[in-house]
């Protein structure tokens, strides 16, 4: 499955976003032979399960000009590539604890020319700043995600929703968000066709600002 998949879904891309989404495949494939960051079985159906996947994101949230978005835990750069090629105007900051990881993402970002993404070898507590939106997949139980980013995001929001985090999460999530009375989610199935996604979801948390 290639990258036509993003293009029947996403169809005001222009040129050279179409031509970024095309190159990752290849580029994945090369470092993923010499750094293994993603399954053999994911990197075969690349596009959907990790492209397409962080494009949900996209589908829930469209980000303004000039705003500022954390990808936690990125893993193989996920889903803060893919999203920092949709909106190229954004500032991407990808972090990951895991050295070779990075490496294979900022192979990545240089393969495909983004100049719109700073990546970090470290934990998230360590990372300066504040944040729009704080986006990740499934990297750990929201409680436990949301007492990592505590203090990083904005207190001033600059889009329609307020700051918070986007979160890519399957299954059936009610004993992990019991607690979040403004959390709301979102199923992708609503917005991708594909089996892949019947049980996968964006949860958006809105988060009190800690000065």
């Amino acid at each position: 499955m290639k990258a036509e998949l993003i293009f029947k879904y996403f169809t005001t891309l222009n040129q050279e976003q179409k031509e970024q989404f095309a190159k990752l495949e290849g580029l994945y494939q090369d470092w993923n032979q010499k750094i293994n960051v993603v399954s053999r079985k994911d990197i075969d159906e690349l596009y959907l399960r990790h492209v397409l996947h962080s494009l949900g994101i996209a589908r829930v949230q469209s980000f303004n000009e000039g705003s500022e978005i954390l990808d936690v835990g990125t893993g193989g750069g996920f889903p803060g590539i893919p999203l920092a090629i949709m909106f190229p105007n954004v500032k991407f900051t990808l972090v990951d604890a895991i050295g070779k990881k990075i490496k294979v993402v900022n192979e990545v970002i240089e393969g495909l020319g983004l100049e719109n993404i700073e990546t970090h070898h470290s934990r998230v507590e360590e990372i300066p700043g504040q944040f729009d939106f704080i986006v990740s997949r499934a990297v750990a139980a929201m409680p436990t995600f949301v007492h990592w980013t505590k203090g990083k995001v904005k207190k001033e929001s600059a889009h329609q929703r307020k700051n918070g985090i986007l979160y890519l999460k399957g299954g059936d999530l009610t004993e992990e968000l019991k607690g979040y009375e403004t959390v709301q989610t979102f199923d992708l199935n609503e917005y991708f066709e594909e089996d892949f996604f019947d049980t996968k979801k964006v949860v958006y948390l809105p988060q009190k600002y800690k000065g």
